[in-house]
């Protein structure tokens, strides 16, 4: 429920108070006495739903010099009221809907002053971007905590849909810049931390879990994008909490943005790509669900004279950030229908290694793993070779074991990959007066035992 004040100017009490009955209002008129030139102030409960219609008609009505004040309400008890409320509960149905007034003036008050939104991006790229080269997810959650995002990521769509163009550029102006700062900063902290010599484990950094997802994201990442800016939109019209949806925003934003500067620093331009693929998708996939949203929610501008040219104004947009999003999601695809494949393949080489190793001349091996390993050629990897894992406490690695392997691996796919197996052979000694037990393991941490692991490499290729 809303409670709102409206200040008439002189000469137009009657105009403000035929709309207010002819919608049925029930209010109360009292002279004003100010510095500007106030005939009275009308003041009258409305609920929610009512509200962006009644300010519509008063609009209309030009009411040129007006101060119209919009205040949540706890509780109002009235007849009168009631059957108001009654009228504009659609067929029974009460939810609250937040008028587009309210709308623009929410979308607005979540967008900070750009001093503030830069420095809690530079804050939010330090911490997302330390929290990519620990590996820490942790780390990388705090990160969006801290983002002041939802604001941008909304304002755009709000101010097309209600014809604000004040709104509608700084959206985008907001989002654009927002980007380039974390990018940026993320290159600077990942520069000097490749220049400090830090690696992790010494090999390249895209082995972290944290940032491989990012460098080669599939068709999947949209769906946190499109979710984003859809629960965004419901979260200002509905009155859900805005902070949790502005940390699904910054999921979508501020790690791969993070992602993008890492990758950079360390001259990888493939997976530094493919991360700036995955922010630009995001930000489109935001954008695109958040106008569409409103738009579906009704969310049109006031008077019958701005609805067409909005309506081709949001139509222009939303086919602007369509084709670009399908356009930008043709390289998820195919990084999607290629861990598709890679799927198949591990599938496919598991129920081969289980076949072949059942046959009685294997019984002396024991399939330990399957795994189906990738290029480095990011973003768009491809199969690099099966590598087959195999334990025996026998000195006796089988060289026909791996052609075997591979004809049975190449039988289920086109292009066959090399296929690499692997004997691990336990070599267990133990003291000459060592007592029988079934717990070998334990007896192998034993002071004077040892568990010597060896690890024998055939390969064959294609």
């Amino acid at each position: 429920m809303r409670y709102i004040e409206i200040t008439i100017p002189d000469g137009q009490r009657r105009t403000v108070l035929d709309v207010l009955e002819a919608e049925g209002v029930d209010y109360i008129v009292s002279d004003e006495v100010g510095r500007q030139e106030h005939d009275a102030a009308v003041r009258f409960p409305l609920p929610t739903r009512a509200v962006e219609g009644v300010l519509d008609r008063l609009s209309e009505a030009d009411l040129s010099g007006a101060r119209v004040v919009v205040i949540d309400a706890e509780t109002v008890v009235s007849e009168e009221f009631d059957e108001l409320r009654e009228r504009h509960s659609h067929g029974g149905t009460r939810g609250e809907r937040t008028s587009r007034q309210v709308l623009e003036t929410k979308a607005d008050e979540l967008t900070p002053a750009f001093r503030i939104y830069v420095v809690m991006l530079l804050i939010s790229a330090v911490v997302a971007t330390s929290g990519l080269l620990a590996d820490s997810p942790a780390v990388v959650v705090g990160s969006m905590v801290i983002a002041p995002l939802l604001g941008p990521a909304l304002a755009a769509s709000v101010g097309i849909v209600t014809g604000n163009d004040g709104l509608r550029s700084t959206g985008f102006r907001y989002q654009l810049v927002g980007v380039a700062v974390v990018v940026a900063a993320s290159i600077g902290l990942a520069w000097l931390a490749r220049l400090a010599g830090f690696e992790p484990g010494g090999v390249d950094i895209v082995v972290v879990a944290e940032l491989q997802e990012r460098v080669s994201p599939n068709l999947f990442s949209l769906a946190v994008a499109l979710g984003a800016g859809v629960a965004g939109i419901l979260s200002l019209t509905r009155g859900f909490s805005e902070a949790i949806v502005g940390v699904m925003i910054a999921a979508a934003l501020i790690p791969p943005a993070a992602a993008v500067g890492i990758t950079t620093a360390w001259g990888m331009w493939g997976a530094a790509f493919g991360a700036f693929v995955l922010v630009v998708v995001n930000v489109l996939s935001i954008n695109l669900a958040a106008l569409v949203t409103l738009w579906v929610a009704g969310y049109r501008p006031q008077g019958l004279f701005e609805v067409s040219p909005t309506r081709r104004q949001t139509a222009t947009y939303l086919a602007v950030f369509a084709v670009a999003l399908l356009v930008l999601a043709a390289p998820l695809g195919a990084i999607t229908l290629i861990e598709f494949q890679t799927t198949q393949v591990a599938s496919a080489a598991d129920e081969e290694v289980e076949t072949v190793l059942a046959e009685p001349r294997y019984d002396h091996l024991e399939a330990e793993s399957v795994e189906v390993m990738l290029d480095d050629d990011y973003p768009f990897r491809s199969i690099d070779r099966v590598v087959v894992t195999v334990r025996s406490d026998e000195l006796a690695p089988d060289p026909a074991l791996g052609e075997r392997i591979f004809e049975a691996v190449a039988a289920d796919v086109d292009d066959p990959p090399i296929v690499e197996v692997r004997y691990a052979v336990a070599d267990e000694r133990y003291p000459a007066d060592w007592e029988e037990t079934d717990d070998r393991e334990w007896l192998a941490g034993q002071e004077g035992n040892e568990r010597l692991d060896r690890q024998y490499v055939q390969v064959v290729e294609p």
